[in-house]
């Protein structure tokens, strides 16, 4: 009796999903899911870039041109927002205060590639993809230093 009350209040109450790194912490870190997300960003500005346009006597070519590029587009947004994602567990959940010392620029290096997502989300520039390719492989980078420096 309990359990079907429960059950049925449960099915009432509004949901959402929610999605979220472990608060364990479970100590599995790695900033290349934020690399590929941002290699995406890139090529699908690029594919945006290169597309033809389409005949606008042609209706079917009309078509085609616009669900390629709704495509690219949803996917370049979806991508830079993953890329937000995982850049923001990494410098949130990974990165500690004595990683400071050894890297001081650790805040600004995040800020500022947090604010290239959103810029990659807002526009199609290939030069603005290009900078959150380098940010993300920066951070990489800085990643991996802190992973060899703690296991000394």
């Amino acid at each position: 009796m309990v359990r079907s009350l429960l059950r049925i209040f449960v099915n009432l109450l509004p949901t959402k999903i929610a999605y979220a790194h472990c608060d364990v912490p479970c100590g599995i870190y790695d900033p290349k899911p934020a690399q590929i997300a941002a290699a995406t960003v890139l090529k699908m500005v690029e594919k945006i870039q290169a597309l033809p346009q389409a005949n606008a006597d042609d209706k079917n070519s009309v078509n085609n041109y616009y669900n390629s590029l709704v495509r690219y587009v949803f996917t370049k947004e979806e991508h830079a927002g993953k890329c937000k994602e995982e850049i923001l567990i990494l410098w949130t959940d990974y990165f500690k205060p004595e990683h400071l010392g050894k890297f001081p620029n650790l805040h600004d290096k995040f800020w500022e590639t947090a604010k290239l997502c959103s810029v990659n989300k807002q526009e199609v520039s290939l030069q603005h993809a290009k900078e959150l390719v380098q940010a993300v492989a920066e951070i990489a980078e800085i990643f991996q230093k802190s992973k060899e420096t703690s296991q000394k």
